[in-house]
């Protein structure tokens, strides 16, 4: 009688299995591909971390190749260019974008913001705990930092700033702008990092991974894309989600 039954409800399974792929799969590779793949890289860096605190074979070459570059202009350029990706220059860039925002009353996108970028320094203080990675101490460096060095904070700042614009003007005249203009400011941050002497480029990795995945794992569950322009909308927008969940699991 029980196996009778389970042969009736494996079609009725597998109709609503297909319904929700055909109607979820744009989120479901995403969520592989944007969150999935990132983490799996970044556990692995951990991993590799954890186990040899003198990291990986390619970190000292590319370091010393990017010393081999320094210039008496470069030295008092990168200093003050590397303060940009650092906590006060993206908390500055993140409250401004906040304001406007606010201003144009997209709450779901600037609830969004503030939970990607304050759950983004979050993350990159508790991995920088947990594994206690020392930083390069192979020159004297123009800005010494203190505290540990995996994963890279102003990489994982620059970087969890700018994936959250680029999701944000997704779809907008700005898309490309913002994804060319913040691709440049990330790498550019993560290369004056590594001409400072003060991280590993497997630190900038690292904080570039763990950032992407929780910005766009953040936005799967959000949807910023979806803002209403008014606070009314926004509560019968949140109202129809809710439907519409509810119906597809009947």
């Amino acid at each position: 009688m029980a196996n009778s039954e389970l042969r009736s409800q494996s079609p009725l399974f597998l109709g609503f299995l297909k319904q929700v792929l055909q109607a979820h799969w744009r989120s479901l590779l995403l969520l592989c591909v944007g969150v999935g793949l990132p983490l799996f890289f970044f556990e692995q860096l951990a991993v590799a971390i954890w186990q040899h605190q003198g990291g990986f074979l390619w970190d000292e070459p590319i370091l010393l190749a990017i010393h081999a570059s320094t210039t008496e202009s470069l030295n008092q350029l990168v200093p003050l260019l590397t303060k940009l990706g650092g906590f006060k220059g993206v908390t500055l860039m993140t409250t401004l974008l906040s304001f406007l925002l606010l201003w144009q009353q997209r709450w779901r996108s600037l609830v969004y913001l503030l939970i990607t970028t304050i759950g983004s320094g979050l993350i990159n203080r508790v991995a920088k705990l947990l594994l206690h990675r020392v930083r390069p101490s192979l020159w004297e460096s123009l800005s010494p930092e203190p505290d540990f060095a995996f994963p890279s904070g102003h990489a994982t700042a620059s970087m969890t700033f700018v994936a959250a614009l680029v999701i944000l003007t997704w779809g907008t005249r700005w898309s490309w702008l913002t994804f060319l203009g913040g691709s440049s400011f990330v790498v550019t941050i993560a290369w004056t990092r590594l001409y400072l002497g003060v991280h590993f480029p497997s630190d900038i990795m690292a904080g570039w991974l763990v950032s992407i995945a929780w910005a766009i794992g953040v936005s799967l569950a959000i949807r910023p894309h979806l803002a209403a322009s008014t606070p009314t909308e926004e509560v019968h927008l949140t109202a129809k989600e809710e439907h519409t969940i509810a119906a597809e699991s009947k």
